[in-house]
Order: structure tokens, then C-alpha cells, then sequence
């Protein structure tokens, strides 16, 4: 039976701290460690004969506390009288594991401010770490902001997601700005998101800027985008990629109905136009199109007039019947965005717009991390005939 099952029969049976065990030998185990790797630096053990006049020799330690799980490791890092020993078992000036800073990252990724989990690390592991510290660990991210920016995407999208959300960040003063995020279903169904941006309001020219970094990272065909009905989108979104198509959101379309209507009628003329995209094909929802305005444009006709203008809001038929639920609506990326703004509402604010670009990268990497290899409901079925899609894309002139 080794020291430490014994150490710890001993310890539960007197009931004590398991954790002091694990400790103390993690402590006397390290330093073992330490002192076997300067032995094999100089290929003598102390004392022997070998190290006289070998050109260098031992000279003492000095001390380092580590901070683990289990608690503070006080360690005893050997030197040579030369200066050349640099041990390996530890990382150089780290002064903890991974696994505290992996924590304090965790919780900043799901929202809780920097005074709330500098508290938290306080009562759970006895050590102070003040707001600067933890705002300071939770920087190690930034080289994901970076490289998030900058990864290669795929060449093909089946359809990309646009939607903008409003987020508080301090310039001077807070107010809320856009945050641009684009959303991505690849050939085999998997989604990601593809890359954001931030600005003080939404417009087409940012988004068109967006877009062709898209472009510019790897992605050479898109089937659809998918976005609101925001003025001068097609226009952006066709000077990057002509050959694309354009859907406007229903859900959204439906909306704008909502709010130009009595709220008695509100019930009725949403149905109405609901039967419009839940149709089975273009021509019911066509002919659903015709009843619609045949019924509703005497009563409201500034509200059925937008709907009749919007060229745009049947593209999602030229797509498989499978994948139609999913590509009428950004109701996709909506849910997102909706989980980003439940966490930001735990925060105080962004200090400035790194500290939020920090806080999107955490969150996007945990989506595409989860659904990325997903295939998305539909996708999968729609394969044969999506692959032909694009084949007849390349092949346009």
C-alpha cells in the first residue's frame, strides 16, 4: 500500500481534510521532481565523486509558492553554480495551475462580472484576487479575439445568417451599440459563427464590410442570406456575391404587419400571412399571397402594400422543402443572440469595446465548439440537392 492510500485511510478515518493530503504529497512529489531534473542536468547524483571539478556544481534552491486546487505548494527550485539549470516541471514566473485561471475564464464567459467571481474565487478557494487581476486574466482570450478574426472558413455556405443586437459599451459615456453577427450552415449542416463586428448603429455599409472580410477569409459561394428587411441590404450583399440569393425574414415582415394594425385584427391578418410561408410550395404560397391582400388591403392598405413590395420575401422556396423552416426567418441567429444579451445583463458594463469583443469571442467559440459538427435538422436530407446548387452556381457565368 503506497504513503498516500495510507495517508488518506488515515485521513478519512479521522475524519479530515482529504485535500491536505492530496497536497502534501503533490508538494513533496513536485519537489522530488525538481531535484531529479537538476540531477540529470549535471549526470551526477549529489556527493558522488563524478561532480568534483565537473565545471559545475549545485547551489542551493530558492522558494516559490504555487497556488492548486488543493492549496498553496510551497517548492524548492535547486540551482547550479552556473546558472544554466532552467527546470521544466514548472512554467516560468507562473505562480498557479491552469485550472484556477480556466475557472475565472469560465464564469467571465458566461456573463459574471469581474467583482462577482473575484468574491467567488475569495470563498471558495481563500484567495484574494482583486477586479484588476481577474479583468487582467480574462485578457488571455485576446489572442482568441485575434485569431478569431483571421481563421480560414469554409469555401461553401449553404446560407448565412445576419442579425444585428444592441449592447451597452463605454465610449466616454455608455449607450448601446449594434453588434454585427453572421452565422454560417456549411455544406454538411454544421453551423458557426463567422465573424462580427461592432458598431454605433446598423447599416447596410457595415454589414457589406462584414461581408467581403468573408470573402476575403476563404468563403467563395453562398446559396442565401437570410436577414431583416433593412434598407440597401440586397444591393450590399450582391456587390460581394452577385450570384447569391436574398430572403427577408418573415417573422420579421409579420411584425411590421403587427404594428400597423388594430390590435383586434392582429390575430387574423397574422394567421393570414403565416399561411403564406408555411405553404407547401410557391404557388400556394402565392395564392395565399392573393387572398391575403384581396381580404386585408381594404382595411390596412399601407400595411399590405409593404408586404406586396417585398420581392424578397419567398426566396426560401427555391430551396428543398427540408431545409424551408429553418431559411424563411433569422429566428436562428435571434435565439443566439437573445442567450448574448441574457449574459450581458449580468455585467455592469464594457469598458471598452476589447473588453466586449473578449466577452463575444468566449461565447461564439462555445457555440461553434457545440454545433459546429451538428449536423442542423434538414441538411442532411437536402444534401444531394444542395451539392447540385452549387455546382450550377460555379458553372454561371
Amino acid at each position: 500500500m503506497s504513503h498516500l492510500t495510507t495517508d488518506l485511510l488515515e485521513a478519512l478515518a479521522q475524519k479530515q481534510d482529504i485535500e491536505e493530503v492530496f497536497r502534501r504529497h503533490l508538494e513533496t512529489a513536485i519537489n522530488q521532481l525538481l531535484k531529479h531534473e537538476l540531477t540529470a542536468f549535471l549526470d551526477y547524483e549529489p556527493y558522488e565523486q563524478a561532480g568534483v571539478n565537473s565545471g559545475n556544481s549545485r547551489n542551493g534552491f530558492y522558494g516559490r509558492t504555487f497556488k492548486t486546487e488543493y492549496g498553496s505548494l510551497e517548492l524548492h527550485i535547486p540551482r547550479d553554480r552556473n546558472g544554466a539549470f532552467q527546470q521544466q516541471t514548472l512554467a516560468p514566473y507562473k505562480r498557479s495551475n491552469d485550472t484556477l485561471e480556466q475557472f475565472i475564464i469560465h464564469l467571465y464567459e458566461k456573463g459574471i462580472t469581474t467583482d462577482e467571481i473575484a468574491d467567488l474565487i475569495e470563498k471558495m478557494y481563500g484567495q484574494h484576487y482583486s477586479k484588476q487581476t481577474v479583468s487582467n486574466l480574462t485578457k488571455l482570450v485576446s489572442e482568441d479575439v485575434q485569431a478569431f478574426h483571421e481563421r480560414q472558413l469554409e469555401k461553401h455556405y449553404v446560407c448565412i445568417y445576419l442579425d444585428a443586437t444592441q449592447i451597452p459599451i463605454r465610449r466616454q459615456s455608455v449607450e448601446k451599440e449594434s453588434v454585427y453577427i453572421a452565422i454560417g450552415i456549411a455544406e454538411d449542416g454544421g453551423k458557426e459563427v463567422l465573424d462580427f463586428t461592432i458598431a454605433p448603429t446598423e447599416s447596410a455599409e457595415v454589414w457589406e464590410e462584414l461581408i467581403q472580410r468573408l470573402s476575403e477569409r476563404g468563403v467563395e459561394h453562398v446559396l442565401l442570406f437570410i436577414s431583416d428587411g433593412l434598407n440597401g441590404m440586397t444591393d450590399a450583399l450582391h456587390r460581394v456575391y452577385p450570384k447569391a440569393k436574398h430572403q427577408v425574414c418573415c417573422v420579421h415582415v409579420s411584425r411590421n404587419i403587427a404594428n400597423k394594425v388594430r390590435v383586434k385584427d392582429r390575430a387574423a391578418i397574422l394567421d393570414d400571412f403565416k399561411a403564406v410561408y408555411e405553404a407547401e410550395s410557391r404557388q400556394e404560397a402565392l395564392n395565399a399571397l392573393d387572398q391575403f391582400q384581396t381580404k386585408w388591403h381594404k382595411t390596412y392598405p399601407r400595411a399590405v402594400d409593404a408586404v406586396m413590395k417585398q420581392d424578397r420575401l419567398l426566396t426560401f422556396y427555391d430551396f428543398p422543402a427540408s431545409i424551408r423552416p429553418s431559411i424563411y426567418t433569422t429566428n436562428l441567429i435571434e435565439g443566439f443572440n437573445k442567450e448574448i444579451k441574457r449574459y450581458v445583463k449580468r455585467k455592469e458594463q464594457f469598458p471598452n469595446e476589447d473588453a466586449l469583443e473578449r466577452f463575444l469571442v468566449t461565447q461564439f467559440l462555445d457555440y461553434n465548439h457545440k454545433f459546429g459538427m451538428r449536423c442542423h435538422k434538414g441538411f442532411g436530407k437536402a444534401k444531394p440537392e444542395l451539392l447540385q446548387m452549387f455546382e450550377s452556381l460555379e458553372e454561371q457565368v
